[in-house]
């Protein structure tokens, strides 16, 4: 039950990491994320906001999302994270 609970607020503190930099460019923030929701195509992330999500995911959950290559999903943020 603890994995579960673990698993919710990481994907809390995810979303709103991503709604943070939604706001900060004048988007609308979104209220849920799938894991195959793609960041660039469905959330309008840019390289520079990718550079953004990797520093503040790094600095709340001290893992570097893309040290092993790249990452198109939430689904792939969240395998990484809960590694």
């Amino acid at each position: 039950m603890s994995n579960n609970i673990n698993s919710d607020i990481m994907k809390a503190k995810v979303l709103e990491i991503i709604n943070e930099i939604r706001v900060a460019k004048e988007m609308a923030p979104v209220t849920v994320l799938n894991n195959e929701d793609n960041l660039r195509d469905d959330l309008g992330l840019t390289s520079f906001d990718l550079a953004e999500l990797t520093v503040k995911l790094e600095d709340e959950f001290d893992i570097d999302i893309f040290e092993d290559g790249l990452v198109n999903t939430i689904g792939e943020i969240y395998k990484k994270l809960e590694a």
